[in-house]
């Protein structure tokens, strides 16, 4: 009887184009056998992922995504995901890996397996006008500092270093409409990303400075589906992670697309 039902599964398995063996192949042999690793980027976050004019995605992550396909020599498909679906693409299997400046924390790690080393961490930095002659955290006592509300930084700001409420909008635009019109000193904000607004939009901001604050920088994790963390998939990007720290592409990478290198990574890359 058994035999007879290895018999009928496998000729389903042949029936549908597959084998027997297929149907328990994890995702690493699954990509291979695809030819296509799918990675979810962000398509709005530069430098980490963002559009060019031709309308492609580019940037750091980008990069990284086909680094990985190069590795298993396939050809890679970059899909736009934002923080509200690139966990549920995860889990639902449109993507085979999430590379999405996804900070982490134990909620991120029950709903889906994010590899270690962790490959990147975002700071708080403060884009400040020069004229308020801010050098450190301590230089905004009795100061109002513009922020996004809701941000995990603001309370320690608060708390320790302006004294006072925080001149908080939803949105980016909001914060530079503010700090450009004198309602606050300094709009404080993820440190990478000020400093590619500066660079990138540099007479704009060429009366203001980036100052970092003193605050413990939240590392970034790219994910698989939790099932596969622990599997030949896991295993492979948590390799593939340690070798780009270990021979410097990170740091390489976040040059290109930065144009510096910053304190967390130079750490990790030791």
């Amino acid at each position: 009887m058994m035999k007879f039902f290895a018999l009928a599964l496998s000729a389903m398995l042949l029936a549908a184009g597959g084998s027997a063996d297929s149907a328990n192949a994890g995702a690493l042999e699954d990509i291979k056998a695809k030819g296509t690793l799918v990675v979810g980027v962000k398509a709005d976050y530069a430098p980490y992922g963002f559009r060019d004019p031709s309308g492609a995605i580019v940037g750091m992550e980008p990069d990284m995504a086909k680094d990985v396909a190069d590795r298993l020599g396939v050809k890679v498909q970059l899909e736009p995901v934002v923080a509200s679906n690139r966990m549920q693409f995860l889990q639902q299997g449109k993507i085979d890996l999430m590379i999405a400046t996804m900070s982490v924390n134990e909620e991120r790690k029950k709903a889906v397996g994010i590899v270690e080393p962790y490959y990147y961490a975002s700071g708080v930095a403060l884009l400040a006008a020069k004229s308020a002659n801010i050098k450190s955290g301590a230089d905004l006592k009795g100061k109002p500092v513009c922020a996004i509300q809701g941000a995990f930084y603001n309370s320690e700001i608060q708390s320790k270093m302006t004294g006072t409420d925080l001149v908080a909008f939803k949105g980016v635009p909001e914060n530079e409409q503010a700090l450009q019109n004198g309602q606050c000193v300094g709009f404080a904000y993820d440190d990478v990303l000020l400093i590619y607004k500066k660079q990138s939009d540099a007479e704009k901001w060429k009366d203001f400075e980036v100052v970092q604050l003193d605050i413990k920088p939240l590392p970034w994790g790219l994910a698989v589906k939790s099932e596969e963390k622990d599997q030949a998939w896991g295993k492979f990007m948590s390799e593939t992670v340690t070798d780009w720290l270990k021979k410097g592409t990170l740091l390489e990478l976040e040059k290109k697309w930065l144009g510096q290198n910053t304190q967390w990574l130079t750490d990790a890359s030791k």
